[in-house]
């Protein structure tokens, strides 16, 4: 019989919450290893934005403060349990940034405002980015193992582009034909690459992220064991966490853990069941933006099937999302974001009444709340309607449907139309296409073109604060969120409330242990990422805050295993042993 592997430190996840976690566990230390069951490493946040939110980060000359932080932390997280552990990461994050860019991770503030700009302690400097990060740096064999960025995040599903390239390119800004061009050439002149992958050496967004923390990993030594699934954790007849039980293509066995378990691997939006069991709208699986069938909740089961509880489950990082076909290939179907296209000018959302019932301009997540709330009320949403004019549609993207700059009408296949799209010459028609009574329509749109010419949104004041602004269009006046609906032909897409994860998950404390039912922590046991709930409640602060918790968590986690393996070892020393 093969004796079980033992490692001080045993993480669950690629992500960015196991390889912070593995990271630092390294730097201090200890043994490690990385367990994927996915074929590639990098988890979720390899195919994300790559935002990070930190709050007084002190990137900047104009300083941020703690007191700022949760000033502005306390007015929105109402329904936070655990006011230390938000404590703990408006304390921490700062900490794990400042070991991050020690380590050689290059990070930079941007100018994105928080999502409640509105509330006091806001600001506008606390998300912070990656640079571009070529990705032959992890080595020719490694590089094309990190999952790669979604095709909704390319140009023309096949070039990599970064947040200030893609936000010109989606709004059409100056200069945004020279920025295509050069997104292209820099792509076919990288002969050495094309001779080796399809896939652009440019990592940016996520994986820009990811790239430098796994180029320190593998500097250091750290592979990710990938295509290893969790199937349970190890315990002691005490509840001590001793390793986990794992499977690959079949065949399982044990990885033991002296002194902890890092639970990293995500949260359950993949698993219909816990859907189900947690939402009051539950939502399909298949709106879900994150990599297909990947995060099912394996943590959080494993978890509970020893005693841990959980918080926060009832709500998702959401965002509007909607689906087409996926190009060639019969039968399967591609998630893609409107985050931003929901709120452009020229533009409504409605439900199945032909009502609206949010700012469509505001926040992603709050957008999704609304829809919850809507279904909730009034039965007629998730899905609603995005309701757009011809002036839209040649400078916008819808969700997948592309400007008809890039994609005209004509280039639209056959079998999109009254299907995925839908397109009529009046709003009457409009309305009978999408089954939305056609005087509420009507009404809702001559409402948001008298609101267009006077740029003030009675209803839910769309434009009336700098974060809707900051995704308008500079060229709509008096309100770069507000265009009237009036050239025809009209269109209508169906948007579906998509996440970007789970907001719940096993509860864990400001040391990121896991919690029982008693609120004990279960020895050797930790989460971090969305497997665990979240500091902030049900609120999504601003622009980075799934990440930014979960790198914070997952370097608290490596930081208390640490001491308390230091504390372990200088005792057996003292004995002798």
């Amino acid at each position: 019989m093969t004796e079980p592997e033992i490692f001080d430190v045993v993480v669950v996840g690629s992500g960015a919450a196991g390889a912070m976690a593995a990271l630092r566990a390294s730097d201090q230390g200890l043994s490690v290893l990385i367990v994927e069951k996915a074929q590639k490493f990098g988890g979720t946040s390899a195919t994300s934005g790559g935002v990070m939110w930190i709050p007084n980060h002190n990137l900047n000359h104009e300083g941020d403060s703690r007191a700022q932080a949760l000033e502005y932390l306390g007015s929105l997280c109402t329904d936070v349990g655990q006011h230390d552990r938000l404590e703990a990461y408006v304390d921490q994050a700062p900490e794990m940034l400042r070991y991050l860019t020690a380590t050689g991770v290059k990070v930079i503030a941007a100018n994105w405002p928080d999502y409640f700009p509105d509330k006091p302690g806001a600001r506008a400097d606390r998300s912070l980015i990656c640079p571009t990060f070529d990705g032959r740096e992890l080595g020719e064999q490694r590089y094309p193992l990190m999952r790669e960025q979604y095709n909704r995040f390319k140009l023309f599903g096949r070039y990599a582009m970064d947040l200030t390239e893609t936000f010109t390119l989606m709004a059409r800004a100056k200069g945004w034909r020279s920025t295509a061009a050069r997104i292209l050439r820099r792509y076919w002149t990288d002969y050495d690459t094309r001779r080796i992958s399809r896939r652009d050496r440019r990592f940016t967004q996520g994986a820009a992220l990811m790239g430098q923390i796994y180029k320190q990993l593998f500097g250091r030594g750290i592979e990710p064991r990938l295509d290893t699934s969790l199937e349970s954790l190890l315990t002691e007849t005490n509840g001590r966490v001793t390793g986990i039980a794992v499977s690959n293509f079949g065949r399982t066995y044990e990885i033991h853990a002296r002194h902890g378990v890092v639970l990293a691997a995500g949260g359950f939006e993949w698993n219909q069941e816990l859907r189900d069991r947690f939402y009051k709208v539950p939502g399909l699986t298949r709106h879900s933006s994150t990599p297909e069938d990947g995060n099912r909740g394996e943590a959080l089961i494993a978890g509970e099937s020893i005693g841990a509880s959980v918080e926060h489950t009832g709500q998702g990082w959401w965002i509007p999302t909607m689906n087409l076909p996926a190009p060639g290939a019969s039968n399967f179907h591609e998630i893609h974001q409107a985050a931003f296209d929901v709120g452009r000018p020229h533009s409504v959302c409605v439900n199945r009444n032909g009502v609206r019932f949010v700012d469509e301009a505001t926040g992603y997540d709050s957008f999704g709340q609304a829809m919850v709330e809507d279904q909730l009320k009034t039965g007629a949403n998730t899905p609603c309607w995005l309701v757009f004019d011809a002036t839209f549609r040649s400078k916008f993207s819808a969700g997948g449907l592309m400007p008809s700059i890039v994609t005209p009408d004509r280039k639209i296949p056959s079998d999109w139309w009254d299907h995925y799209v839908f397109r009529a010459d009046t709003i009457d028609a409009l309305a009978e296409k999408i089954k939305v009574p056609q005087d509420a329509l009507k009404d809702t749109v001559s409402k948001m073109n008298e609101y267009a010419r006077v740029g003030i949104d009675p209803e839910f004041g769309r434009g009336g604060n700098i974060y809707d602004r900051f995704f308008g269009d500079a060229t709509v006046s008096p309100n770069p969120c507000l265009g009237p609906i009036e050239k025809p032909p009209f269109y209508a897409v169906p948007i579906n409330n998509g996440d970007l994860g789970t907001k719940g998950g096993l509860r864990a404390d400001a040391r990121a242990r896991v919690l029982d039912k008693d609120c004990e922590p279960i020895p050797n046991l930790y989460a971090a990422g969305n497997c665990s709930g979240n500091p902030f409640g049900s609120i999504y602060p601003g622009a980075g805050g799934t990440i930014g918790p979960a790198l914070t968590f997952g370097y608290v986690a490596a930081n208390d295993i640490a001491a308390r393996a230091g504390n372990q070892r200088g005792t057996a020393t003292q004995q002798g042993n």
